[in-house]
């Protein structure tokens, strides 16, 4: 079932942290909000049109506001610009969700590692499990730049890396040692995912923020892709991505992130092996071969056939 768009309004937009606004939507009648859990987002849409997607970073009880950090990202794709300069105070914008695809597991214990604003998921799952139950490891470019780190900061367990002053966080100090069963979340850019996989086999649980996942895909070999339904065959080249040749023959393809973590444009695989870059799927999902994201994904083979 299609998920409903509703239009809330922004209550508030404070700077968060440098770099970081922080917006609290409500509805404009002062109704509740749709109930949600720690990891959900929200599929905003902007005033312009354009969709993106933000993690839901407030208390899940309190059903009167959603709270959302969003950091500022010139060299984006515009998103997080216009939030910053076209959105404030009455601004209304279009939500649906809340949407869960990171949720929190239960486990003896959990290890949460944050890089940057990759803290927004993680922030409602600490404040959701008892003390002493989790530790948190949080690294940014400098405590001025670290958002909501006065409210980590009461909480036990935290400890907060700024860069500037204390260099990078030690993952291997943190992950040694650790019982094998212990929940790692680890939420941030690209750099600081890869280098945790590097060093923890036990179960791990990722979302992705921030670019690149689309470019590296981009850059492998050439195949051709069939869309079933509108009856086309594709050459999709290398340094091009699935999606891009898609939107040539079908423009109201769904899509949001093109980064592999929102789950917007997951597509039915009729035949073909698909090449999974994306951080939704789990092991399972992704070795019956029967969805993708087309934004990073690509095709172990010569030919892929999509449900489009």
């Amino acid at each position: 079932m299609a998920m409903t768009t509703i239009r809330l309004t922004v209550r508030s937009a404070v700077r968060e942290a440098e770099g970081v606004l922080g917006l609290l939507l409500a509805d404009p009648t002062g109704a509740a909000l749709p109930p949600w859990e720690p990891g959900a987002h929200l599929e905003v849409t902007l005033p312009s049109g354009t969709v993106r997607h933000y993690s839901l970073c407030g208390d899940p009880a309190d059903r009167s506001t959603y709270r959302l950090g969003i950091l500022r990202e010139p060299a984006g794709r515009g998103g997080s610009e216009e939030l910053h300069t076209a959105v404030g105070e009455g601004t209304v914008l279009g939500v649906r969700g809340p949407i869960n695809r990171f949720p929190l597991v239960p486990a003896e214990r959990h290890l949460f590692i944050a890089g940057g604003i990759g803290i927004t998921p993680l922030l409602p799952m600490v404040r959701s499990l008892p003390p002493g139950a989790w530790s948190l490891l949080y690294g940014g470019r400098s405590l001025a730049a670290m958002a909501y780190r006065d409210e980590l900061a009461a909480l036990p367990g935290v400890t907060l890396v700024p860069q500037d002053t204390a260099g990078l966080p030690d993952l291997d100090a943190v992950l040694a040692g650790l019982a094998p069963d212990t929940a790692v979340y680890c939420c941030g850019p690209e750099g600081l995912l890869r280098a945790v996989e590097e060093r923890w086999s036990g179960p791990l649980h990722s979302e992705r923020f921030g670019a690149g996942s689309a470019e590296a895909t981009a850059a492998e070999g050439g195949f051709e892709v069939e869309l079933r339904r509108t009856g086309r065959v594709l050459r999709v080249e290398s340094g091009r991505s699935l999606l891009d040749a898609v939107r040539e023959v079908v423009p109201g393809v769904a899509y949001s992130c093109e980064e592999g973590w929102c789950g917007t444009c997951e597509t039915k695989v009729v035949a073909g092996t698909p090449e999974h870059h994306d951080s939704v799927l789990g092991e399972d999902e992704k070795a019956s071969g029967t969805t993708m994201m087309i934004c990073v994904g690509r095709s172990r083979g010569p030919r892929l056939v999509l449900d489009l």
